[in-house]
């Protein structure tokens, strides 16, 4: 059975209480729910992993690529425009990773609309919810049947 990896980053253990009218009023453990109904329809399984700190987010990654995860759906928020360490692990896990955001970036302030970890991604979605990450974890289980 394939695994996938949903990985997000500052203060999306925040959800429901940050700034709703951005982010909505359902929470990181809402977001995991929706997750895992896609996971039954789909026939695979996922780990999640939150964390404030870009250490741990990098630690994640390269764990999952020894662990030969399938692919991740990496929520990098606030690092998405400022770490080049976190681009640097995307690129050196050697994992394909789809970035996700919640809110649509080119909506946002001039400083978001520009992402360091884009450009060693499969892919960005951007703007779709919660709904982002089912797109995500159905183009790599598309991926990964395909190959």
């Amino acid at each position: 059975m394939e695994t996938f990896g949903i990985l997000n980053g500052p203060n999306l253990d925040q959800l429901g209480k940050r700034q709703p009218e951005i982010y909505g009023s359902k929470t990181l453990k809402n977001l995991e729910e929706y997750i895992q109904v896609e996971t039954k329809q789909l026939h695979c399984s996922v780990i999640f992993f939150q964390s404030n700190q870009e250490g741990m987010l990098i630690e994640t990654l390269y764990k999952w690529s020894d662990e030969n995860i399938n692919g991740v759906v990496f929520n990098p928020a606030g690092f998405t425009h400022t770490s080049i360490a976190l681009r640097d692990a995307i690129a050196g896990a050697g994992l394909c990773v789809v970035e996700v955001h919640l809110s649509n970036l080119y909506q946002r302030e001039d400083f978001r609309q520009k992402s360091l970890t884009a450009g060693v991604c499969e892919g960005v979605i951007s703007g779709l919810g919660f709904y982002g990450y089912s797109a995500a974890l159905r183009f790599l289980h598309s991926k990964e049947k395909n190959n």
